[in-house]
């Protein structure tokens, strides 16, 4: 067999596989994927994950390589699926140079692990414990996104899903550690509740998805819900002295209500915190909203930004300008 057909065998379905992970993202960059489609998967990913932990080793042991190969690459493909309805609603929430870029590149690091079927088979599939992480974090960022989409605020469904992927994992740790199925819900209930006491202390670091940042102008003023003498991101002292008003618009899902605030901060400094009217989900435009502040240092040269924040401390999106002298 000649070298382009060995590797076309190795390779071709990886790179079939990543050119339409590629077309989706970029038709349906961003999209919001149907709920309705993400619980299917979950429930198939959960379901097949819990079945090949119980009976691995029995089919293994009476020769079924081939009911072990299917159903490996099953959940292969349910986790190359989840994954890429995820990654548009998680990069459309993702405010690039915050800390909240973390999680998006992680998604983005198995999604490129489990395209590639060499990678999959050598890195993930013979450890035991990456398999786990896999399963844990598909199922976590999953839930993230498909309770908000039916009417769970984003921190409630932050919570519920880290408690929730965890318990998922009772059927393999009951197999895993021979435990009886009490045992096995009582340490994936405990891992549950300091997965969900973690991502509540620290939500900042998870994108507020499927909360997106769907307009953000600096300007003079605001009329009729829209901004009113645009202004640029490089401004002089002098023309800030009479105030600026920092307009955005936020989209959520129809149903949602979320409390937000625009978090002024000049070089990295808090400077000041308006709490502002909860975003409405449902429109398309995003909800529009605006902060006003005229009371500015006598020296206001540096680096500007407005944080647009959920009320738990989620980072939705950023305005950034410029002062100098």
């Amino acid at each position: 067999m000649s070298r382009a057909l060995v590797w076309a065998r190795r390779w071709g379905v990886s790179l079939a596989s990543l050119v339409g992970g590629l077309v989706t993202l970029f038709v349906f960059r961003r999209g919001l994927p149907n709920v309705g489609w993400i619980v299917g998967y979950l429930l198939l990913l959960w379901l097949l994950v819990a079945l090949v932990a119980q009976l691995r080793e029995a089919l293994e042991a009476r020769g079924h390589r081939f009911v072990l190969t299917a159903a490996d690459y099953t959940i292969q493909s349910l986790y190359h699926g989840i994954l890429l309805f995820l990654l548009p609603p998680y990069y459309a929430a993702t405010t690039l140079g915050s800390g909240n870029v973390v999680f998006l590149l992680v998604l983005v690091a198995l999604a490129l692990l489990v395209t590639f079927d060499p990678w999959y088979r050598l890195i993930v599939h013979p450890r035991r414990w990456l398999r786990y992480a896999f399963f844990l974090v598909s199922i976590f960022a999953a839930l993230n996104v498909a309770l908000p989409l039916v009417g769970v605020p984003p921190y409630p469904s932050l919570v519920a899903s880290a408690f929730v992927a965890m318990l998922a994992l009772a059927p393999a740790v009951r197999h895993t550690r021979q435990l009886p199925w009490r045992g096995a819900l009582e340490a994936t209930a405990t891992a549950g509740l300091v997965a969900a006491v973690l991502v509540a202390l620290a939500p900042g670091v998870i994108p507020p998805a499927p909360l997106t940042m769907a307009r953000a102008t600096l300007a003079r003023g605001v009329a009729g819900s829209e901004p009113i003498d645009p202004l640029g991101r490089t401004l002089r002292a002098a023309e800030v002295r009479n105030g600026l008003v920092a307009f955005t618009a936020v989209y959520a899902p129809a149903g949602l209500r979320q409390p937000i605030e625009h978090v002024w901060r000049r070089n990295g400094q808090v400077m000041q915190t308006v709490r502002l009217s909860p975003v409405l989900g449902g429109r398309r435009e995003g909800f529009r909203t605006y902060s006003r502040k005229t009371s500015f240092p006598a020296d206001p040269v540096g680096d500007w930004c407005v944080d647009v924040m959920t009320s738990s401390g989620q980072l939705i999106g950023r305005l950034c300008f410029a002062v100098t002298a």
